[in-house]
């Protein structure tokens, strides 16, 4: 049997491993090798790869004796070729034997150009990149050994606006019992609009209180998830909480109050997608400002998280 003769298979890429895997994007060229040991003399006619890279999504609606399940997928791309190519020897013989011992075997292969999303994986679908390889032996099932590469869309950030400082504001007037308090306002800033993950967002948040209440200040990052049909009729929407940062208390009958709120964006946070019609991830930070008995008040700011920034903007000035 193939899984006796064949030992300690092994995919290794030429790329540096960063944070334990090798990253590839559009137009690389995917080189490595593939090893493995044989135990015994064994025929094999020939050993092929096929890269391929895809998107699907399901999720399901309704009660338990009413269940509707929705699907959709994408294929970008497949690309396929050999490394241990047939020859006329091999095809006339039927077999290929290589003897028992650790083989070595090169591979290489350009990934196309084209606008394809980053790697997910996600609530309701992934967008998923894998290398196949197969080993044919005659007379004897096919054996195939996938791994997953990951891939990741350069967003083009080099756009000024991304740069440029968010601004939002909100105010509300509190009620206790028949008698009407001075307002709440919050006005906040963020630095930009581009983050990689990893990075340390800065907001600057101006607050002033005119009620007899304590009001506590938060800082989120939310992960939405929207996957779509592929007529996109129907859709379904998950939303994550990825960090969580509390401010300091703006106290009663104050004004004024300046203060600088640090929001760390976790280093396994994946990129933003919107280059794929049945899948989309965004973020965003929710500024909220929480006052016990109220409704809180809320600014959100919508951002983008790519791989890396490249473009060196002016120093923000606070």
């Amino acid at each position: 049997m193939l899984k006796h003769s064949i030992q300690n298979f092994g995919i290794c890429f030429d790329k540096p491993v960063v944070d334990g895997k090798s990253t590839f994007s559009k137009g690389d060229m995917v080189t490595g090798h593939i090893s493995f040991d044989l135990s015994k003399d064994t025929s094999i006619t020939s050993i092929r790869m096929k890269l391929k890279g895809g998107a699907n999504v399901s999720w399901s609606r309704g009660s338990k004796n009413n269940r509707r399940t929705f699907a959709a997928r994408v294929d970008f791309f497949t690309l396929e070729g050999a490394i241990l190519q047939e020859t006329r020897e091999t095809i006339s013989s039927g077999q290929n034997k290589l003897p028992a011992g650790t083989h070595v075997f090169p591979f290489s292969c350009q990934l196309p150009l084209g606008d394809f999303p980053s790697s997910f994986r996600g609530v309701h679908g992934e967008i998923k990149y894998t290398l196949t390889v197969t080993i044919h032996r005659p007379w004897h099932l096919s054996k195939e050994f996938v791994t997953v590469l990951n891939f990741v869309n350069h967003i083009d950030n080099s756009k000024p606006d991304l740069w440029a400082p968010l601004s939002g504001s909100n105010s509300k007037m509190l009620c206790c019992l028949c008698c009407a308090s001075g307002p709440v306002t919050m006005t906040v800033m963020v630095e930009k609009a581009i983050f990689s993950p990893g990075e340390t967002a800065k907001i600057f948040c101006e607050f002033s209180n005119a009620s007899s209440k304590a009001a506590s200040p938060w800082v989120k990052l939310l992960q939405r998830q929207t996957v779509y049909t592929l007529d996109q009729v129907s859709s379904s929407q998950a939303c994550e909480r990825l960090a969580l940062v509390a401010g300091e208390h703006v106290m009663p009958n104050t004004s004024d109050v300046h203060t600088e709120i640090k929001l760390h964006i976790p280093s396994s946070a994946s990129c933003t997608i919107s280059n794929i019609s049945i899948l989309k991830v965004e973020y965003i930070i929710e500024v909220s400002l929480c006052i016990l008995g109220s409704h809180e008040l809320t600014v959100l700011f919508p951002i983008i998280l790519c791989d890396k920034s490249t473009y060196n903007p002016p120093p923000f000035l606070s």
